[in-house]
């Protein structure tokens, strides 16, 4: 973990960029105290509406009461 003062941040902002993109974490302080971490965005997985259509099933039993037994935990 590499830590920065802001002054040094500010002037080599590019470099710093492209080593947090190469995996590096980079620390910036303020006054000598960590202040922000550097680090990439990570792209979030495409969300498609019923991509999981189908791949489950649901027996009559989960519509069929809870044994008493169960019913007294709840």
């Amino acid at each position: 973990m590499a830590t920065y003062n802001l002054y040094e941040a500010k002037n080599n902002l590019s470099a710093l960029v492209e080593r947090a993109l190469a995996g590096e974490e980079i620390v910036i302080a303020r006054r000598n105290t960590p202040a922000v971490r550097l680090t990439p965005i990570v792209p979030k997985p495409e969300r498609r509406p019923g991509r999981f259509k189908g791949m489950g099933r649901l027996t009559d039993a989960f519509f069929e009461p809870l044994p008493e037994e169960e019913m007294e935990g709840l």
